[in-house]
């Protein structure tokens, strides 16, 4: 029980825990620490500068696009969204259906993502330096597999959920 707990509660830094998920997430938390480390003199986090760059890349970008692009839910990103528009880095923009929120970066926000790039690239280059390219590029490779596998047993989970005991959809 105790070596359990060890591995669960990241006392044992050379374990890591016997569940995919609190492992991701253990992972994901220090790297991220590492990530916002970098850039704390932009006076970005690691989760600002992955909405800017992601509307850097597509110019524009609706609330669905940026959620699908960045694999984030609605309220997470709606949050994010907030602080970003009310420091000035991103407004929203006009958009030919009115109901759909759009979403690209003012002048400010240009300027603040290009100044934290290169504090990104080198959280970045610290990784990868440790990690190795070769050794990222299968972890990159094995992380996209469990990425569709969640999003696909997650979907169908949702689907089965909204099916009634006659076998026909809830919402039918």
């Amino acid at each position: 029980m105790i070596l359990q707990r060890k591995l669960t509660t990241g006392q044992n830094q050379g374990r890591l825990s016997p569940c995919v998920c609190n492992t991701l997430r253990m992972v994901t938390r220090v790297v991220t620490q590492l990530y916002d480390d970098c850039l704390r003199p932009s006076g970005l986090r690691v989760t600002q500068f992955s909405i800017l760059a992601a509307i850097a890349r597509l110019g524009e970008a609706s609330l669905k696009q940026l959620e699908d692009e960045l694999a984030i839910d609605q309220t997470t990103l709606t949050r994010g969204l907030g602080l970003l528009e009310r420091d000035g880095v991103i407004e929203r923009a006009s958009h030919p259906d009115g109901r759909v929120k759009a979403m690209r970066l003012t002048a400010k926000g240009r300027r603040a993502f290009e100044a934290a790039r290169p504090m990104w690239a080198q959280a970045q280059g610290k990784v990868l330096r440790a990690l190795g390219t070769k050794a990222w590029a299968d972890a990159q490779g094995r992380l996209t597999r469990l990425h569709h596998v969640a999003v696909k047993k997650r979907r169908l989970g949702r689907e089965g959920r909204l099916r009634r005991p006659n076998g026909r959809r809830a919402l039918d």
